[in-house]
């Protein structure tokens, strides 16, 4: 019993933990009392986890006596990239297509409702203030997002009420199913400005050998700079060719899906 009980007490110290480690997503230092409060755990708990975590190199404090995530963790999340088989695929032809286009180049995979950023490079047109890496996005409102959503049973469960950031946000079920049904046709997925304003994208789906949608590439800019009435042809193709070189290097040959149908046209932000 008590070796149940001490393992159970384990087990709860490493939850608390990870949720301490967890609330350092945004950018900036934190002290112990927001790190409880964003943990929701006790000051004295919170303070007593930051301090065994501080010792283990995962988070540091600084002379003001505020804390941020410690250098150790690059050394993890960079031993966890290197060995991600869609990364080591991805990561140069990602780099070459930022460079080669001057927008920004992502590569992402999904995690439950949300597309989840494995690497991102930043072309001369397409500048942020922040690295996209290990960050997430929602799946309904990025086009990363509509191509990994391909093949996915049960969306709408997955999904739930689709919230929406701009006026431009898909938040009808319908209007999403349809622009999935697009990008299985057509090959690659779009967006403009639905996650936030002033901002557009185009993504492919990448394939294991089995055909399997395990992750999406995009290049995604300024709305101005990507001009998709005038350039999707130009910046699909350039997408759905690099996407094919990453597929092959993944195990995936063949022709993606059977042919089907050009599905019906809608207009995916009528109903929106």
């Amino acid at each position: 019993m008590q070796a149940v009980s001490a393992e159970a007490g384990t087990n709860q110290s490493v939850e608390r933990a990870a949720a301490v480690l967890r609330v350092f997503t945004g950018p900036g230092a934190l002290r112990v009392t927001e790190v409880a409060k964003l943990a929701g755990l006790r000051q004295s708990t919170a303070s007593r986890l930051l301090s065994t975590l501080e010792q283990a190199g995962f988070v540091e404090r600084d002379a003001d006596g505020q804390y941020r995530l410690g250098a150790d963790l690059i050394t993890l999340a960079g031993a966890a990239l290197n060995g991600h088989p869609v990364h080591h695929a991805a990561r140069q032809r990602a780099q070459s297509l930022a460079a080669s286009t001057g927008l920004g180049a992502n590569v992402a995979v999904r995690r439950g409702d949300h597309a989840f950023y494995l690497c991102n490079f930043e072309g001369h047109l397409a500048p942020r203030s922040f690295a996209l890496t290990g960050r997430r996005n929602p799946l309904h409102a990025t086009a990363l997002g509509k191509s990994l959503l391909l093949g996915v049973e049960g969306r709408r469960d997955l999904l739930g009420e689709l919230e929406r950031y701009t006026p431009r946000t898909i938040t009808d079920h319908d209007v999403l199913t349809a622009a999935i049904e697009q990008v299985a046709w057509q090959g690659y997925s779009t967006e403009t400005e639905e996650l936030s304003l002033g901002r557009s994208c185009l993504a492919a789906p990448l394939r294991d050998r089995t055909g399997r949608v395990v992750a999406a590439l995009s290049l995604s800019g300024p709305s101005s700079v990507v001009d998709l009435p005038g350039r999707e042809h130009e910046l699909s193709r350039l997408v759905v060719e690099t996407a094919d070189a990453i597929n092959s290097q993944l195990g995936h040959h063949g022709p993606t899906d059977r042919q089907i149908p050009a599905p019906p046209r809608h207009d995916l932000r009528s109903r929106s």
